[in-house]
């Protein structure tokens, strides 16, 4: 051996042991199953207060019983919070313990596996290459002959499946204001008037997208927050109109296996003024889906977290709520989830039940917390709504999606205590 050579090697075992010294051991992590089984989970611990230097070092995450490092994300949006998936099955009432090592930086900068891309007035959402979601900050053109009044932005379409299938759908013509899926209000009460965001030929308000407050592209999850205007057409302000209600979209993807993705929906609500704004009771309004036009009485299937199907499901209440259907590899579907913290939860469903004539045509859903009963919103204060879409390729039956509601409903806990 040459002297070049051991040069070589003593060099690269001062570096490795120079790297090796140079991690710091700052925090011991528990993740704690809780009641239920975990797997291709996405956790989180908050950071804030541990008082680490995050702007000149990067974190390693180890798991402590094999010794691997596991993919992390660290997301500062509002405090500082670490993500990562839970790849391997961890049995209800088990923990798993990680080491949290604070390593010099490297400046490399992980893969972006959810991508998040802006043109023409739209946010598109991508996996590993595949399309997601689009989301519209711009209205887009209305069909041939439809009137203005129907233009609107503030809304997701397509939603693909993994298999690159069209879920949704907008513009049909038996309901020109459905847009894909979507989140307005229909009788509400606003100094005295009514105001219905939901129907759009009545003129009385509209919803308007202000803001994009964030994007986020990155190599677990990603997504987009942006705010929507609803606006009182009518408004007793001199411009003839006025802001009656603030809506913040917070978007957030991330891929369970080749054959699902994961897609986390939270909407919080304020006035916009000094006045209450009450939303009435009735039969629609809210969080909103419609469906691709291949779906209907024939071709779609719907199945609740209470063994209620398109048949008689109308009007209960579900925890969760799968809608399938076919598509060009076979079968699709998504299903919903509402989460225990919501108004009025689980919240009573709007769906058009088999053999209506709305039925046979299509398929639409909806999570409406004020279906029966009211909701007023006080100046000042923040009201949150949170749901999850599990879009998928195939089939999934009734025990999956309780194990899906589970991890949304009841996360695992996830402690950490500082060196």
């Amino acid at each position: 051996m040459n002297f070049k050579s051991n040069l070589f090697i003593i060099s690269a075992f001062f570096i490795s042991t120079l790297a090796y010294t140079q991690q710091i051991e700052t925090a011991t992590i528990t993740l704690e199953a809780g009641a239920y089984d975990r797997e291709n989970t996405l956790v989180s611990v908050s950071l804030h207060g541990v008082g680490l230097d995050l702007a000149n070092s990067e974190l390693k995450l180890i798991d402590a019983r094999s010794g691997r490092a596991i993919d992390i994300q660290l997301h500062m949006e509002n405090d500082p919070k670490l993500y990562w998936k839970i790849n391997e099955q961890l049995d209800a009432g088990t923990s798993r313990k990680y080491t949290l090592l604070k390593v010099p930086g490297n400046g490399i900068l992980p893969e972006k596996a959810i991508d998040v891309r802006a043109e023409d007035g739209t946010l598109t959402v991508k996996a590993a290459g595949k399309n997601v979601l689009r989301y519209y900050f711009v209205a887009p053109p209305l069909p041939p002959g439809v009137s203005e009044i129907y233009t609107r932005a503030g809304f997701i379409h397509p939603l693909w499946s993994p298999a690159g299938e069209v879920l949704t759908r907008i513009h049909p013509p038996d309901h020109y204001h459905h847009v894909g899926i979507w989140n307005p209000w229909t009788h509400t009460a606003f100094k005295g008037k009514e105001v219905d965001f939901w129907n759009l030929a009545s003129g009385q308000g509209t919803v308007k997208p202000v803001t994009i407050t964030s994007t986020i592209s990155s190599n677990l999850f990603g997504g987009f927050s942006v705010v929507h205007d609803h606006i009182d057409l009518n408004g007793l302000s001199p411009q003839g109109f006025e802001v009656a209600l603030k809506e913040l979209w917070k978007v957030r993807v991330w891929s369970v296996n080749e054959h699902a993705w994961i897609v986390d929906f939270i909407s919080t609500l304020n006035c916009a003024t000094d006045s209450a704004l009450t939303i009435k009771e009735y039969r629609y309004e809210g969080f909103g889906f419609r469906a691709t036009e291949k779906w209907d009485d024939e071709t779609a299937t719907l199945l609740t977290s209470e063994g209620k199907n398109k048949t008689d499901g109308n009007g209960t209440r579900a925890r969760w709520c799968d809608i399938n259907g076919v598509s060009s590899g076979g079968s699709a579907g998504v299903l919903f989830i509402t989460h225990p913290t919501n108004y009025n939860y689980p919240e009573p469903i709007r769906i058009w039940p088999t053999g209506t004539n709305e039925g046979k045509e299509n398929v639409f859903f909806n999570f409406n917390p004020t279906m029966d009963r009211d909701w007023t919103l006080l100046p000042g204060k923040d009201y949150q709504l949170r749901y999850r879409m599990y879009v998928y390729d195939g089939k999934i039956n009734a025990a999956t999606a309780d194990k899906i509601w589970q991890d949304f409903a009841f996360p695992p806990h996830v402690s950490i205590e500082v060196k």
